[in-house]
């Protein structure tokens, strides 16, 4: 199935996504993407669907080719005193901020967001899937992350970020145990290392 050039036909639109909700350590990331009109790739959707390789080679070809895109970060302590959902949502406004051109309309992958700037803002379950600046955004985000990951990854080696880029993995957890958390770890999450 094709992703939605468009979701309202003529606004200027931003697609929203993060990355790292459910990662035990490092930090959310956020990026968002306005298309170019003449803007086609069809291998582009949602980054969770696609190969590290096939991601990475995308990644210049977004940037290169849409109207305007920013990305977006948002560290453990932040989390650890906003929650999650509230970090996931504020690194997107970061985003945002970062922006040249101002979007009309917000496209939002999910079903929380807060309002922003007094712009309407649609939010759509599995955007990533089906709107094609969602999709981009979320491969940027996702890029952008694992790529921070694996450069913590000589700092820290023992936690394994470099494939399991901070997510709850068994090596991650086993590790978390012998050596305790990091100053990268969310202390807000279920960490076991007690």
């Amino acid at each position: 199935m094709d992703l939605l050039q468009s979701w309202s036909g003529n606004y200027i639109e931003a697609g929203c996504d993060e990355v790292g909700r459910g990662c035990l350590s490092g930090p959310v990331v956020a990026a968002a993407v306005i298309l170019d009109h003449n803007f086609k790739q069809s291998l582009v959707n949602d980054s969770k669907k696609l190969n590290f390789k096939t991601r990475m080679d995308l990644d210049n070809y977004i940037k290169d080719n849409v109207k305007d895109y920013a990305i977006a970060e948002l560290p453990p302590a932040f989390i650890d005193l906003h929650n999650i959902l509230n970090a996931s949502i504020h690194a997107m406004h970061q985003a945002l901020d970062k922006l040249t051109t101002r979007p009309e309309l917000i496209l939002v992958d999910g079903n929380k967001f807060h309002p922003y700037n007094y712009i309407p803002h649609q939010c759509i379950i599995k955007g990533d899937s089906k709107i094609l600046s969602i999709a981009a955004a979320s491969i940027l985000a996702k890029n952008y992350r694992d790529q921070l990951m694996i450069k913590l990854h000589d700092e820290f080696p023992e936690y394994g970020w470099n494939t399991n880029f901070g997510y709850a993995t068994k090596k991650h957890q086993d590790a978390l145990i012998k050596f305790g958390p990091t100053v990268h770890h969310r202390q807000s999450f279920r960490l076991k290392y007690d």
